[in-house]
């Protein structure tokens, strides 16, 4: 069985061959941590569960006028954890989907809104500009979507919308006085997860087949991950003299 994640198949939108290199051949591109991101995803989560301990709208939602409560489920550690996440397994096209999720909020009709938390730091925050200007917030759109197909699969219902929690961090205050600040925005997105199962199966046929995707122009990653391949092959040759 093929296990993949929500974000190797984000992956396999951006670039096939990157796709393969990474989940087949397992050569992966260097890359930093986000230490700072990761707090403020925690210091976020740890907000919203002390509302979900209460039972109450964070305020967030009462001043959008969101009608929910973050989802109180005794899985939500597990959806929250990067090698576990909300899942879901097609004995049929034997492979195993899953994705972390940051957070969950429950309408009073049992309805599940998927949000997820984003930091920057921009001098200004326009999400239509970045959203004009730039491919990655359609990846934040997908994520969602995918979470939604998620819990779709694991008989909840779900809104069409959902949500980042977006932190932009202010870098030019006049003292630091070891406190960083940030302006937060609610963007509420409208979702459609019709397209997720296709491009699971075409992640999942692709890792079966034995074809070498070629390469986009657009990937960052492309030749450095296609020179560590040849390399890795001319060393296996190597050893099998």
């Amino acid at each position: 069985m093929i296990k993949i994640s929500r974000s190797g198949v984000e992956q396999y939108i951006k670039c096939k061959r990157c796709f393969v290199l990474i989940y087949k051949h397992k050569i992966r591109y260097p890359s930093l941590p986000f230490t700072l991101n990761s707090a403020v995803d925690n210091l976020c989560k740890n907000e919203f569960d002390f509302y979900r301990s209460k039972k109450e709208p964070h305020p967030l939602f009462l001043k959008h006028g969101i009608d929910a409560v973050p989802l109180d489920h005794p899985n939500m550690d597990r959806w929250r954890n990067n090698f576990q996440g909300i899942s879901f397994t097609n004995t049929k096209e034997n492979y195993h989907f899953y994705g972390a999720i940051d957070d969950a909020w429950e309408t009073p009709d049992k309805k599940i809104i998927v949000s997820d938390v984003k930091a920057t730091s921009k001098k200004e925050f326009n999400w239509e500009d970045t959203w004009a200007k730039w491919d990655y917030p359609k990846a934040y759109k997908r994520q969602l979507e995918m979470y939604q197909w998620l819990f779709r699969k694991n008989n909840f219902q779900v809104t069409s919308q959902a949500y980042l929690v977006y932190f932009n961090g202010l870098k030019n205050e006049p003292m630091f006085n070891q406190t960083l600040k940030f302006d937060l925005h609610l963007v509420k997105l409208e979702c459609d997860y019709s397209w997720v199962a296709d491009k699971i199966s075409e992640a999942v046929n692709l890792l079966r087949d034995d074809i070498m995707p070629s390469g986009s122009f657009s990937c960052e990653t492309c030749q450095y991950l296609k020179k560590r391949w040849e390399k890795n092959k001319q060393l296996n040759s190597k050893s099998k003299l």
